[in-house]
């Protein structure tokens, strides 16, 4: 059995983190899943709800393999390389933290040619510039729920100032 413990993420490596870090000291395998992770959702149970610090949280921690996925293909291939990795046949002893949101955004089919060994790495590119356009370029870094508003800056960069961004 692969454990999946999906949890409120402002109550994780918050408040129990030192479970955590006896999980990775008793070399425990499995995914952290972070529900309504992100400083978007919960406004109406004030800050103390807003969660913006567990990826940062769960990065301190050796064994923890941290990701802050912004659509269902990335999380597929999170997990299935995150299997790989745990119960393979050299299986390191790690576990994965991976964020979740709750707010609700388009999910896209995955695109044709992803960059898989990017995701796992933590950056591929989402949206490129069109090639054959002129004018300053910019790179948007993004992740998590903000990679819709990239992609929306993306778009305001190019329709107002003539700036062409790829969006990471």
């Amino acid at each position: 059995m692969i454990p999946f413990y999906i949890f409120y993420s402002m109550f994780g490596f918050q408040r129990t983190g030192d479970a955590f870090w006896a999980a990775a000291d008793q070399l425990a395998r499995g995914f952290v899943l972070g529900a309504t992770a992100g400083r978007t959702t919960l406004n109406g149970e004030g800050l103390q709800h807003e969660d913006g610090h567990s990826l940062l949280l769960a990065s301190t921690n050796p064994a923890v393999v941290s990701y802050d996925p912004a659509y269902g293909y990335e999380i597929a291939h999170i997990v299935k390389a995150g299997l790989e990795r745990m119960y393979g046949e050299n299986a390191e002893d790690v576990f994965y933290y991976i964020t979740l949101y709750n707010e609700g955004y388009q999910q896209p089919a995955e695109p044709e040619g992803i960059d898989a060994d990017g995701i796992l790495r933590g950056m591929h590119l989402v949206s490129p510039a069109p090639t054959d356009a002129t004018g300053p370029r910019s790179q948007i870094l993004a992740s998590g729920v903000s990679v819709p508003w990239a992609i929306r800056a993306q778009e305001l960069l190019a329709n107002d100032w003539g700036v062409q961004a790829d969006v990471w």
